[in-house]
């Protein structure tokens, strides 16, 4: 990912994408480019030596100069390629049980969340508490929730409302 983050960032500069477009015509070297673009020698070799770090570039010697040239591979990949999110960011194990923390004690909730996407969370787990496969009766179904929590039907109806668990006729059972 840090990869795809620099090539972005390389790219998202004004200078180093004038580079870029002369590098794509034709390969140059320093001094050439500094006088097309208006700039010193310095400042173009510093965003070369950027743009090389990130791979979109590659240099060569050729007598006295150094010359530059687009590394077409690099830019010819697709753009969903770069954007592909690395598992671990995926993850979102570690904001669950942050969420677990703040309204879990003891076993119980110690209060139903505002956030809705916080209470979802919170109503997977307690759906976790009903058997694939069972049904419940409405009151079998209270009296599971009423462990947790005091306002048991508000629950209920969150469980039904998130998709976790259906109902007919007073008989519940866990969907997901």
């Amino acid at each position: 990912m840090s990869n795809a983050v620099s090539i972005f960032k390389c790219l998202g500069d004004p200078t180093r994408f004038a580079i870029m477009s002369l590098l794509c015509r034709s390969d140059s070297y320093v001094e050439l480019l500094a006088e097309k673009l208006s700039l010193t020698p310095g400042t173009i070799s510093h965003h070369l030596k950027k743009l090389e770090e990130a791979g979109l570039v590659r240099c060569s010697r050729a007598q006295f100069y150094m010359i530059y040239s687009v590394n077409r591979e690099q830019l010819e990949a697709p753009i969903i390629d770069y954007l592909v999110v690395d598992d671990a960011l995926d993850d979102d194990s570690a904001y669950r049980q942050k969420v677990y923390d703040s309204f879990i004690a003891g076993g119980r909730l110690v209060s139903i969340p505002t956030q809705r996407k916080k209470r979802e969370i919170i109503c997977a787990r307690l759906a976790e508490e009903f058997e694939p496969g069972r049904t419940y009766t409405e009151p079998e179904v209270n009296e599971i929730l009423t462990r947790w929590h005091e306002d048991y039907c508000f629950l209920r109806r969150e469980l039904i409302a998130f998709g976790l668990m259906e109902r007919d006729h007073e008989v519940y059972w866990r969907v997901k």
